[in-house]
C-alpha cells in the first residue's frame, strides 16, 4: 500500500509539472528547466552520501571500535538479506542516526555519539533495524526523484516570474493568454505551484519515515526497542542542540535535530510528529519475523 501511495505522489509530481509548464512555458521551458533539475539532483543522487557523511563530520569506524554496534548492524543485515553497510560514527552529544546512499550495495549508516550512549540493546536494535530500512525501501532513490520534479518545478516558475518581468513568457500565444484572466492565472501558477511541489516532497518525506518504522519493527519482529527509541530521542532532540548536522542532513535523521533556538512549523516539517509515529507502531501488536 505504501508503494502505491509513493509511486501515485511521484505521478502526482510529474503531472504536476506537465501542468505548470504547460500554463506558463510550454514545452522549451519543461526541456530546460527538467534538464537543470536533473542534471542538478543526479550529481546530489550520486554525491549526496559523501556529501552528508562530510557536513556531519562522521567518522568511519570498525568493528574492533565498535563490536556492539557492528553486531546489531551485520545481525539485521543478514535477516534482511542486504549488504552491510559502512559505519559511521558523529561525535555529537545529541542523540541521531542516518542512512544515506543510492542504493544496498553503496550505503552508509551514521549514528551519533550520544545514541550509542543512551540506547539499550533493545532500543540500538530498533534505530538500526529503521535505517536499514530506508536502504531496504530504496528511500534515496525515491526522495531524488520527487526532488528532481520538484526542483524543476521551481526552476520553471522562476523563469516565468522573470519573462514576465521582462515582457512576458511564452510570448507566441494565443491573445487571451495576455489578458487579466490570463496573467492572473499565471501568476498564481507561479506563486502556487513552487508550494504545492514542496508540501507534496515533504509528504513524501513523512510517509518514509511511516514506512521505515514499519518495516523495521517488522524486521526485528517487535515494535517495543523502537517505540522506546523514539521517546528517548524525542525526548532528549528537544533539550539538546546538534552542533553536527546541517539542516540537510538533518532531513535524513531518524528524528528531526534541534538547531539552535529556532523551531519550524511542523506544517514543514520532513517528519511527522513522533507521537503519531509511536501510536502506528503501537497499533502493530506483535509482527513476525522475517
Amino acid at each position: 500500500m505504501k508503494i502505491l501511495k509513493t509511486g501515485a505522489l511521484l505521478i502526482l509530481l510529474s503531472v504536476l509539472l506537465v501542468v505548470v509548464g504547460g500554463s506558463l512555458a510550454g514545452p522549451t521551458g519543461i526541456k530546460i528547466a527538467l534538464g537543470f533539475a536533473i542534471l542538478m539532483n543526479g550529481i546530489s543522487y550520486f554525491f549526496s552520501d559523501k556529501i552528508a557523511l562530510m557536513s556531519s563530520g562522521a567518522q568511519p569506524v570498525t568493528r574492533e571500535q565498535l563490536p556492539r554496534l557492528y553486531t546489531v548492524m551485520e545481525r539485521l543485515a543478514a535477516k534482511a538479506n542486504l549488504p552491510t553497510p559502512k559505519l559511521y560514527i558523529i561525535p555529537e552529544a545529541a542523540p541521531n542516526a542516518f542512512a544515506t546512499g543510492r542504493n544496498p550495495q553503496h550505503a552508509s549508516v551514521a549514528v551519533t555519539q550520544g545514541l550509542l550512549e543512551l540506547m539499550n540493546d533493545d532500543e540500538l536494535e530498533g534505530v538500526i533495524a529503521h535505517e536499514l530500512s530506508h536502504v531496504r525501501n530504496y528511500d534515496i532513490l525515491t526522495s531524488s526523484i520527487a526532488a528532481t520534479v520538484a526542483a524543476a518545478i521551481t526552476s520553471l516558475a522562476h523563469m516565468a516570474r522573470w519573462g514576465m518581468i521582462f515582457g512576458g513568457f511564452g510570448g507566441g500565444r494565443d491573445d487571451d493568454r495576455q489578458g487579466t484572466g490570463g496573467a492572473l492565472g499565471a501568476i498564481l501558477m507561479i506563486i502556487l505551484a513552487p508550494i504545492a511541489a514542496l508540501c507534496l516532497q515533504l509528504f513524501l518525506s513523512r510517509t518514509r519515515e511511516y514506512a521505515a518504522d514499519e518495516t523495521g519493527a517488522d524486521m526485528v519482529g517487535q515494535p517495543y526497542g523502537l517505540i522506546s527509541a523514539l521517546q528517548k530521542l524525542g525526548a532528549y532532540n528537544q533539550r539538546i542542540p546538534t552542533t553536527a548536522l546541517q539542516p540537510s542532513t538533518g532531513a535524513l535523521c531518524i528524528v528531526k535535530p534541534l538547531f539552535g533556538m529556532g523551531s519550524v512549523s511542523s506544517l514543514f516539517s520532513t517528519h511527522p510528529p513522533l507521537e503519531d509515529r509511536i501510536a502506528a507502531l503501537r497499533g502493530m501488536s506483535v509482527v513476525p519475523n522475517r
